[in-house]
């Protein structure tokens, strides 16, 4: 039971019963998160404690919200926590990352399949030989909106890592030989791109019988290049937003269609 104060907020995020969706975007930063409630109807600000900022609204007619979740995998994993006890099921990762394959553009936008859990918040879930993996139905729906965007897109696995300094300045760590060794073999693998959060969302929602799914914008270029001043300019943030917003559109549309509920369900039930 995620901890709850007397007056019935959630200790960490300071949202109560009623106050959000079923379904929640999950951006890292907090200044993100009335960016995105704009594209909502009727968006309202709910609450902002800690790292968790949270706004509701309604798509097509459904309530939905947006939270942040601070930057790493701990701070995500308290968010998943206490909005599932509220009753939120599906959760949509939707943030940035950096490339890991020469041939995806700058500003592409990537949905995520599955996770590389190089990190450690997930392990006090499950044991590493557990995937993470995305929810078929929300990568699908992320998947058709990324399609439908008109930006370069790629469908694929992505790195979570915890040291964000680890991965840009690993030749002055310690352990830079190891760090290296095992960024090639992410890359030999054919991940796309490296995040912070995704891995323990998927895994934490594993737990709890929900979704997830996440949806990327993809920065920069395995080489650590700098970017040139046209990728700069396509490296806009609204490009995932628009369509993480399009693919919950997708997604409520879909869950509709097959009879499920779109509202938020009982802490620890199914839809």
């Amino acid at each position: 039971m995620a901890m709850t104060e007397a007056d019935g907020r959630k200790h960490h995020i300071g949202v109560k019963a009623g106050e959000v969706g079923r379904y929640v975007l999950l951006p890292g930063d907090p200044d993100r998160v009335e960016r995105i409630a704009k594209r909502f109807d009727n968006p309202r600000f709910v609450a902002q404690r800690r790292e968790y900022v949270t706004w509701s609204g309604e798509l097509d007619g459904v309530t939905v919200s947006c939270t942040s979740t601070g930057i790493g995998c701990p701070s995500a994993a308290i968010a998943v926590e206490e909005l599932h006890s509220l009753g939120t099921d599906t959760f949509l990762r939707v943030g940035t990352s950096g490339s890991m394959q020469s041939h995806i553009k700058p500003g592409s936008i990537g949905v995520i399949s599955g996770a590389i859990r190089d990190e450690g918040t997930s392990r006090h879930y499950l044991p590493l030989e557990f995937p993470a993996v995305a929810d078929l139905d929300v990568t699908i729906a992320l998947r058709d909106a990324a399609a439908a965007s008109g930006h370069p897109w790629h469908l694929g696995v992505a790195q979570s890592k915890d040291s964000f300094y680890g991965q840009h300045e690993p030749e002055r760590m310690p352990i830079a030989d190891d760090l290296a060794r095992r960024w090639k073999a992410w890359m030999a693998g054919g991940a796309i791109c490296s995040e912070m959060e995704a891995a323990t969302i998927f895994i934490v929602a594993a737990t709890l019988r929900a979704r997830a799914g996440g949806a990327m914008l993809i920065l920069g270029n395995p080489e650590q290049r700098p970017m040139t001043k046209d990728e700069e300019a396509a490296c806009d943030v609204d490009r995932v937003i628009d369509a993480s917003v399009d693919g919950l559109r997708r997604l409520i549309a879909a869950d509709r269609a097959r009879g499920a509920s779109t509202t938020p369900i009982a802490m620890g039930g199914k839809a």
